[in-house]
């Protein structure tokens, strides 16, 4: 599933490429304003950090919201005090798009993640030129040398990595990049299933001066409460928020504890 979807988004990609060169996204990068710090946006604080996302669909899920207005949605994530919002970008499984990170992009004074399974260097100038702070890279993805590539050129770009794991093996090849932001992801994306306490097994390996940040299985304000006894700084949520009608309660909900 992992590979099929890395293949799909390079393809995408591509294919957009084709349509508008390298260059010219180099340039409206170049005319971005810069990006927004988002280690210190996310730096640990005596409650949890919440990255709001903007979800339409999932593999594992199908269809979850329609989401008409993205803008109006990160709105509401800002107002109920996400301190960050991802925007999945993908749009074969996921329906997202960057026109949706624009748009959220033009509201919102909070970091963006581009979130996506990003594979080649175009893909990284594309979050930059569309206004994105962070961009997501998933280890077990990437071969280590083009994970430093993109690593790199994320920095490069003044933007921030967020590097995903789901191992200790993974932990360790994101420690070596001088990753600031380490997230473990519950749900395994070759399989798809859920393991809520992998975060918990893994958190200890993750020194402490890395932000730890748990992605997936967070449905109610116990999962958010799970995972902050287990040591994250930053909860990444998608579905809880798309799904239950009124994300502005439900967030304020999760960032009690």
């Amino acid at each position: 599933m992992l590979a099929d979807l890395v293949a799909g988004a390079v393809a995408d990609a591509s294919e957009r490429r084709a349509a508008r060169s390298l260059a010219a996204v180099e340039a409206a990068a170049a005319e971005r304003a810069p990006a927004i710090d988002a280690v210190a946006a996310l730096s640990p604080r005596d409650r949890v950090h919440v990255i709001a996302e903007i979800k339409r669909a999932s593999p594992s899920r199908g269809p979850l919201a329609e989401i008409a207005d993205p803008a109006a949605l990160a709105s509401s994530y800002q107002l109920g005090g996400a301190s960050a919002i991802s925007v999945l970008t993908e749009g074969r499984r996921f329906g997202g798009s960057l026109a949706d990170l624009e748009a959220v992009r033009d509201v919102v004074s909070v970091p963006l993640l581009r979130k996506d399974f990003i594979a080649d260097p175009y893909q990284v100038v594309e979050a930059r030129a569309s206004g994105a702070d962070l961009v997501l890279l998933i280890v077990a993805a990437l071969e280590q040398p083009r994970l430093v590539e993109l690593f790199g050129l994320i920095r490069e770009l003044g933007m921030t990595p967020l590097v995903e794991t789901h191992s200790a093996d993974e932990v360790s090849r994101a420690l070596d990049l001088g990753a600031e932001l380490v997230g473990v992801n519950a749900r395994d994306l070759s399989t798809f299933e859920l393991d809520q306490d992998l975060f918990g097994r893994l958190a200890d390996s993750i020194p402490s001066g890395i932000i730890r940040i748990a992605e997936s299985a967070v449905k109610t304000s116990a999962d958010v409460a799970h995972y902050r006894r287990a040591g994250a700084d930053v909860v990444l949520v998608g579905e809880a928020l798309v799904t239950k009608g009124d994300p502005v309660t439900t967030l304020r909900e999760f960032l009690v504890h």
